[in-house]
């Protein structure tokens, strides 16, 4: 998982179009999108960090930086405790 592949994926494209790639990565296919990451899990974990985070900017009304860096908090954290 790496911090600047879903900060881009955040700041380019919409929660529909995440959502969307998911579903064609799940489907075996290659998504609409520009995905970075070594393999298919990597990739598919981009998308799933920045669909958690872009749903937590449009529910809440946060600060896309904001939502970024406690996405980042939590996942720290889970691999901490």
């Amino acid at each position: 998982m790496k911090l600047p592949v879903i900060k881009k994926l955040v700041e380019t494209y919409t929660l529909e179009q995440c959502e969307e790639a998911e579903q064609q990565m799940l489907e075996g296919l290659e998504p609409g999108i520009e995905v970075e990451g070594k393999d298919e899990g990597e990739r598919l974990t981009h998308v799933l960090g920045a669909i958690e985070i872009l749903k937590t900017i449009k529910s809440e009304n946060k600060d896309p930086r904001i939502a970024v860096r406690e996405f980042f908090e939590r996942v720290r954290n889970s691999i901490s405790s």
